[in-house]
């Protein structure tokens, strides 16, 4: 029990850690410092936009870096060798500059001073700063006048214009800042040459392509959002099932010292209620039998029967009780032997035929021939008996008729059936008579004496054995208990005939109202 009080100990203070997490910040991979949800979810992935932009310009670095060497070759064949190298030190500087900011946010600890607001401000700065580099180029290749030149200047945007998509997506305005300078000297170069219908032409493709990489990166960068929400939103449902796992745990530890206190607490008071009760059975039988002497006042010895008869009650109460407990603990063990299932119903009926005979019932069983033995606990399949006939007897009006029926499913188990004339049970009381301390209307009406376990303890013991229990009912009619054994209890589990003696049972119990199969 302190292992599990200490356990449970260990999950309230997981719960509690748990719990003074905002729901936000639970997520995994999420800087605690970040922005809670709200309405524009650009904000609330600030932090991981700024890694996904950090990742694939650090990975298109190379790329980009290749491109401005065969850019710089090939300007050489119209511009100086001087110009061309001040230029591609100008790009590599702007292109390094980016990489290393990328790299150093990669290892920024988020929770120290972290500002996505400056990161976006420094990285739009590269790529303004980029975007100038590749409008210098053009400007320079573009102003020679050659149409080879100007060809080149197209390309050279397409190709900025995808890397720019692809790379500099995740953040708001890099985009725009990478190609802004260069449509802008492209229109510059198309409008310094001489106005024509071809010349508005490719103003006009400068201008469409523009717009169409914006709306792209616009696109990448809600997808971008749309996968981090979904990652989130995994990750808080991840987060809310360890919580909820917490709880299940901490349940459970709970629900075993409860279980651990309610097995103490009845072994002590199994034996502390028993003792004096007892006591209480042996002297008010030593009163009611006047083994001393005759009372001197009549009315004592109906207080000693009284008393005597509580106490009976009282104790088959407990015995009840713990049999429930151990059955549902399963601590209940089973002590199997070789048993005769239609001499133990011939038994407990010849037990209660008295008390049917007082009401005026008439108990009438049949059993099946030659039905071998099967094992199971002889004690347990007695109580199971008993519970039934006396409830049977107890809800059966004056000059009713139980009959009792023991025979072979067809299955090659053997079954016991329990069939009265009482009023019958309504169908949705049923599972409230199958549950502990559970009476019906009928019973509660009538005051019959019962604490509601009888059934539940047939219905365990016969759950024991592997068996069905069955209960049919059916109102201002009467109700059926079968209880039935599975084959492999059958010690010998062929039946003793062949398959038209099973064939002729069978009919039989169709005749009788019993169906034997389950």
């Amino acid at each position: 029990m302190t292992d599990a009080i200490a356990d449970s100990f260990a999950v309230e203070a997981q719960k509690a850690a748990a719990a003074t997490v905002p729901r936000h910040q639970r997520e995994a991979g999420r800087a605690p410092n970040a922005a809670p949800p709200g309405p524009s979810p650009d904000y609330s992935f600030e932090p991981e936009m700024l890694r996904l932009y950090a990742d694939a310009r650090r990975a298109s670095s190379p790329v980009v870096a290749g491109l401005s060497l065969i850019v710089a070759a090939t300007a050489t064949v119209w511009l100086d060798l001087a110009i061309v190298l001040s230029w591609l030190g100008f790009a590599l500087s702007a292109l390094l500059a980016a990489h290393w900011l990328s790299a150093k946010l990669i290892a920024a600890d988020e929770t120290n001073g972290f500002s996505a607001h400056v990161w976006r401000a420094k990285f739009v700065a590269c790529e303004i700063w980029q975007g100038m580099s590749w409008a210098a180029i053009v400007w320079l290749i573009g102003r020679t006048g050659d149409i080879e030149a100007r060809a080149l200047v197209l390309v050279l945007l397409l190709f900025i214009a995808a890397m720019s998509t692809t790379a500099s997506a995740a953040i708001r305005f890099a985009v725009t800042g990478a190609l802004t300078p260069i449509t802008l000297a492209i229109v510059g170069l198309l409008f310094s040459a001489e106005p024509s219908h071809g010349t508005v032409a490719l103003i006009a493709l400068v201008c469409a392509t523009q717009l169409y990489v914006m709306l792209l990166a616009r696109r990448f960068r809600t997808a971008s959002l749309e996968t981090l929400s979904i990652q989130a939103e995994k990750d808080e449902l991840i987060a809310e099932l360890e919580q909820a796992k917490a709880n299940s745990d901490l349940a459970r530890h709970r629900a075993e010292a409860a279980n651990l206190a309610k097995s103490r607490f009845l072994a002590t008071m199994s034996h502390e209620l028993r003792t004096p009760l007892n006591a209480i059975l042996g002297f008010s039988e030593v009163m009611k039998g006047e083994l001393f002497g005759s009372h001197s006042i009549a009315s004592y010895k109906d207080y000693s029967n009284d008393i005597h008869a509580s106490g009976q009650h009282l104790l088959m109460l407990i015995n009840e009780i713990l049999d429930l407990s151990r059955i549902e603990a399963g601590r209940f063990e089973l002590k199997e032997e070789p048993v005769a299932l239609a001499a133990i119903v011939e038994d407990c009926r010849r037990l209660l035929s008295l008390r049917a005979k007082k009401r005026n019932i008439s108990l009438e069983q049949s059993s099946e021939r030659d039905l071998p033995k099967i094992l199971a606990d002889a004690r347990a399949i007695r109580q199971v008996v008993l519970n039934l006939l006396s409830n049977a007897i107890k809800f059966t009006p004056r000059g009713g008729s139980i009959k009792i029926r023991v025979g072979w499913t067809a299955k090659g188990g053997q079954y016991v059936a329990v069939r009265d004339t009482g009023p019958g049970i309504p169908e949705h009381e049923i599972p409230v008579v199958m549950s502990s301390f559970g009476r019906g209307s009928l019973a509660q009406k009538n005051a019959d004496e019962g604490s509601g376990l009888g059934l539940p303890i047939v219905k365990g013991l016969v759950e024991l054995h592997g068996g069905i229990f069955k209960l049919e009912s059916k109102l201002h009619v009467g109700t059926e208990v079968i209880v039935i054994f599975p084959a492999e209890r059958v010690i010998d589990c062929l039946p003793p005939a062949g398959e038209d003696l099973m064939r002729s049972a069978s009919d039989a119990w169709r005749r009788q109202g019993i169906s034997p199969a389950a």
